[in-house]
């Protein structure tokens, strides 16, 4: 169930009926990152119009005017204009030349990324855009590019079954359609056919306007661990225990849930570790991580369930970890904690012994917010939300 403030959440100068006026100039002059669109040239074998500032006005100008768009309830139409405005953002940081062609490889991503971090300002209310409002946008920004290149996918339906395990496929059908619409470049009939395509290919895949719905957690977790498995995959949980993996920058509350919520579990926690290991955290961190292991092993050998409390900060952390979890026959839990980064420096200043912030930004950067491709369970708890 969204929340009020989920509920409520709009973006600055988004239209609204009944003359669903757009005043981009207004945009433009409220949001640097915006501006800085204007500075980006593109290749105008496939941006005729110039550079991504006045394209990014043009997709802006399509998407509200269409009657997709229009009829979406309030707070979607606001995620898919806020998907619209930032969906290009990382292109002026990743544009260079390439065989004589204008190209920004990886953009979609880097773009999720920068998206992530400019929607925590608080101009978009207390504490930055609502954690679920924003994740959505996010997952826009990551997937905009999708019903285009569909067709060259090796698996189309396990990339756009993943896809809706964070994005909703008819929203990044209609974004998609105006990103398409609004450009100046040689075959767009064709192009708005992929992206009808690929709105029909979600649909038959049961995964348009939602994540696909698996048979169990364990069939999905399944499904994502094994490649070429059917979505329709039925597995029987086998699991013994149930090992939580904690996910968060520092000072984000990690600790406070083990505070509240371990019970009788044992953690296994990387800053006790290197306390009593007398490690640097700037240091090497091998010998941490390998007595946490043995500990956890020994745990897992028991089939007893524990929590592993660490950062856990990128996917590529997590896999490994969960990959020895589930050796064991252990079920996987993730829970993510998230505060605003105003009150993330404030603790970090209060402890004895301070993260630098130059690693907090980084981390921050290179975050993977977790979602239910990854475990059998994932627990969000977003303190801006409570």
């Amino acid at each position: 169930m969204l929340s009020p403030r989920t509920k409520s959440w709009t973006f600055p100068h988004c239209p609204t009926p009944p003359d669903w006026r757009l005043d981009f100039a207004a945009l433009v002059a409220q949001f640097d990152w915006l501006r800085i669109m204007g500075t980006c040239p593109q290749d105008p074998q496939w941006h005729a119009e110039g550079d991504v500032l006045t394209h990014v006005g043009m997709v802006c100008r399509e998407l509200t005017a269409m009657l997709a768009w229009r009829a979406l309830p309030e707070t979607e139409r606001n995620i898919v204009f806020a998907g619209a405005l930032l969906h290009d953002a990382a292109k002026p940081r990743l544009t260079k030349e390439e065989d004589g062609h204008l190209r920004s490889r990886g953009h979609s991503l880097a773009g999720m990324r920068m998206a992530r971090r400019i929607l925590g300002d608080e101009i978009f209310g207390p504490g930055g855009t609502p954690f679920h409002v924003r994740e959505q946008i996010c997952a826009l920004v990551r997937y905009h590019g999708l019903p285009g290149t569909l067709l060259e996918k090796a698996d189309s339906q396990r990339v756009v079954i993943t896809a809706s395990m964070t994005a909703r496929c008819d929203l990044v059908a209609i974004l998609a359609e105006a990103d398409t619409r609004g450009r100046i470049c040689p075959g767009l009939d064709q192009a708005i056919e992929r992206v009808q395509l690929f709105r029909d290919f979600a649909g038959e895949s049961s995964c348009l306007s939602g994540p696909y719905p698996f048979a169990s957690a364990a069939s999905r977790f399944r499904y994502f661990r094994t490649p070429g498995a059917p979505p329709t995959i039925d597995v029987y949980d086998a699991t013994r225990c149930t090992v939580t993996l904690m996910c968060g920058l520092p000072a984000s509350g990690k600790d406070t849930w083990v505070k509240q919520n371990a019970g009788d579990a044992p953690v296994i926690s990387l800053d006790a570790l290197r306390t009593e290991m007398d490690v640097d955290p700037s240091g090497d961190q091998g010998p941490v991580i390998r007595a946490a292991k043995e500990q956890a092993k020994a745990y897992l050998r028991e089939n007893r369930g524990f929590i592993w409390n660490a950062t856990n900060t990128t996917r590529m952390l997590r896999d490994g970890l969960i990959d020895l979890f589930t050796a064991y026959n252990a079920r996987v839990r993730i829970v993510y904690c998230e505060a605003p980064m105003n009150d993330i420096r404030r603790r970090n200043a209060a402890r004895k012994v301070p993260v630098p912030m130059r690693v907090i930004e980084k981390l921050m950067d290179h975050l993977d917010v977790p979602d239910l491709a990854e475990a059998q369970e994932v627990e969000y708890s977003i303190a801006s939300d409570k």
